[in-house]
C-alpha cells in the first residue's frame, strides 16, 4: 500500500507515502502544523514555490491557497506528522493571552531547529502505536503544548493563529486571475472571495462573460503551453502545477486546444528549434 496514514485522534496524524508523489490543494479549514520526518514537500503558491525538506517544521495558515506535491527521497518514504490547530481550540487558548502581535500574517512559517520544538515532536511518535483510544484531555494538552512553543520560539506566530476572520469579500477578478491554477471546488473559491456560491457564479460571469469552469479551463491551458514553450517544463510537472487532475485529463484538454498532445509540442519545438 502506498499511502499509509495513523492518527492519534482526528487532529494529530502520522502519514507515510511510499508511491512516486502525492499531489493536494491546500485551502484548509484549519490552520496546520506539520513535521517532515522523510521525503520532500514542495508547495507552490500564487507568487512563489517553496521546498521543504527531512526535519522541516512549517505551518501553514488556514485558508492559504496552495498546491502541495509531497515525494519520496533518497529511498525514504514521505513521512509527515501533521497537526490541525482548529478556531475552535485556538479561541480556548488565547482567552486569557495577550497578544503582541497585532498585524495579521497569512504566510506559511518555517521554523528553525530548536530544542524545544524537536523534543516535543519526538515525544508524538510512541503515541501513534498505542492501540486504546487516545484520551481527550491529553490531546487537548498536546496542542496546548505544541501552540506554546510555537509562540515561544517564534514570535510572529500570534499574528497568524490568533487571527480568526472569516475572509471579507474579494475583488473577483484580481484573485482569480492570481489564483486560477489551484484545483479547488468553486464552493472553496466563493468562501475565498467572501462570497455565497450562488453569488460567486453571478459575479464570475459580470467578470469574465462565461463560467468559471470554462475560464479555469483555459486560463490552465494558456499557463501549460507557456510552460511547456518557454520552461521546457515536463508534461507530468505541468499537469501538478496548474491545476489538472491527473496526466491523461491535462493531455486530452490540451490536445482539444492546441490540436496537439504536450509531448507532440515538445517533440515539434526541439525539432524546428
Amino acid at each position: 500500500m502506498d499511502y499509509e496514514v495513523n492518527y492519534i485522534n482526528s487532529e494529530i496524524k502520522l502519514s507515510c507515502y511510499s508511491g512516486k508523489l502525492f499531489r493536494t490543494e491546500a485551502a484548509f479549514n484549519d490552520h496546520l502544523l506539520v513535521w517532515l520526518i522523510s521525503g520532500e514537500t514542495k508547495m507552490i503558491l500564487a507568487d512563489s514555490t517553496m521546498v521543504f525538506g527531512a526535519g522541516c517544521v512549517f505551518l501553514i495558515p488556514r485558508n492559504q491557497v496552495a498546491t502541495i506535491i509531497n515525494t519520496p527521497k533518497d529511498g525514504l518514504p514521505h513521512k509527515a506528522v501533521a497537526m490541525h490547530l482548529s478556531t475552535a481550540r485556538l479561541r480556548n487558548f488565547y482567552l486569557d493571552k495577550e497578544v503582541q502581535q497585532k498585524t495579521v500574517l497569512d504566510k506559511i512559517i518555517s521554523f528553525d531547529q530548536h530544542p524545544f520544538l524537536q523534543s516535543y515532536l519526538a515525544s508524538l511518535i510512541p503515541y501513534f502505536d498505542l492501540q486504546d483510544q487516545f484520551p481527550e484531555d491529553i490531546a487537548w494538552l498536546k496542542i496546548t503544548e505544541a501552540i506554546s512553543i510555537l509562540r515561544n520560539i517564534d514570535k510572529r506566530t500570534d499574528s497568524i493563529l490568533a487571527n480568526f476572520e472569516e475572509p471579507h469579500k474579494l475583488e473577483l477578478a484580481s484573485f482569480m486571475e492570481k489564483n486560477f491554477m489551484f484545483n479547488l471546488p468553486l464552493a472553496k473559491f466563493s468562501y475565498l472571495t467572501g462570497r455565497s456560491l450562488t453569488t460567486f457564479k453571478r459575479d464570475f460571469s459580470k467578470a469574465f462573460n462565461t463560467t468559471p469552469q470554462r475560464w479555469l479551463t483555459r486560463k490552465r491551458l494558456e499557463l501549460a503551453y507557456y510552460q511547456l514553450t518557454e520552461k521546457q517544463k515536463r508534461p507530468v510537472e505541468i499537469c501538478y502545477e496548474t491545476g489538472f487532475e491527473n496526466l491523461s485529463h491535462f493531455s486530452y484538454a490540451f490536445k482539444k486546444q492546441y490540436g496537439c498532445a504536450p509531448t507532440e509540442l515538445i517533440i515539434r519545438n526541439n525539432t524546428t528549434g
